[in-house]
């Protein structure tokens, strides 16, 4: 990968980051006010449950692909790390090709339907009256995540093998 795609990707990686640490600071603000309310004041709050449930749609999308950004998903890499160079390359890219059909198939084309679907219904939750399309939002925009980052892997896949690292492990 080019060295300016690589700052690129690491200043788009570090927003992400930001973005992720204040999503999951809202969640443990609602949660902990959610909490407060129902079993401290008489009164519990209405919107909390809601708020926080969208959150963490938010956060678990989001963080999934920051997660296969730094190679910190769940995956199984003994087999790769015990191949030859030249059939771990090929290991690697063909991981790469089923993460990018995954996100272009399921994430970004079925979570882009299910976004212009709840559009023209026009469904709105129930408490806060949000248009859920935004909420589904991030199902697609997750999915351009996994894909551009899957991309990536593809093309350094030589360096991080011939390294004996996998992707961004000296990163993480």
């Amino acid at each position: 990968m080019s060295m300016q795609l690589h700052l690129i990707m690491n200043k788009f990686d570090r927003i992400l980051r930001v973005f992720l640490a204040v999503l999951m600071g809202l969640l443990v603000i609602d949660v902990t006010w959610q909490v407060l309310t129902r079993f401290i004041l008489p009164q519990p709050s209405s919107f909390t449950e809601e708020v926080a449930r969208f959150l963490l749609i938010w956060v678990s999308l989001l963080g999934a692909a920051y997660a296969y950004r730094l190679s910190s998903h769940l995956g199984f890499d003994l087999m790769v790390k015990k191949l030859a160079a030249k059939e771990a390359v090929f290991f690697v890219r063909l991981c790469s090709v089923l993460v990018a059909i995954f996100a272009i198939a399921v994430l970004i084309v079925g979570g882009g339907n299910l976004v212009l679907l709840t559009w023209s219904l026009g469904q709105f939750s129930p408490v806060l009256n949000v248009p859920m399309a935004f909420v589904y939002a991030v199902v697609p925009l997750s999915g351009i995540l996994f894909l551009i980052y899957s991309c990536l892997f593809f093309m350094d896949a030589e360096t991080f093998v011939k390294n004996d690292q996998l992707p961004l492990e000296e990163e993480a």
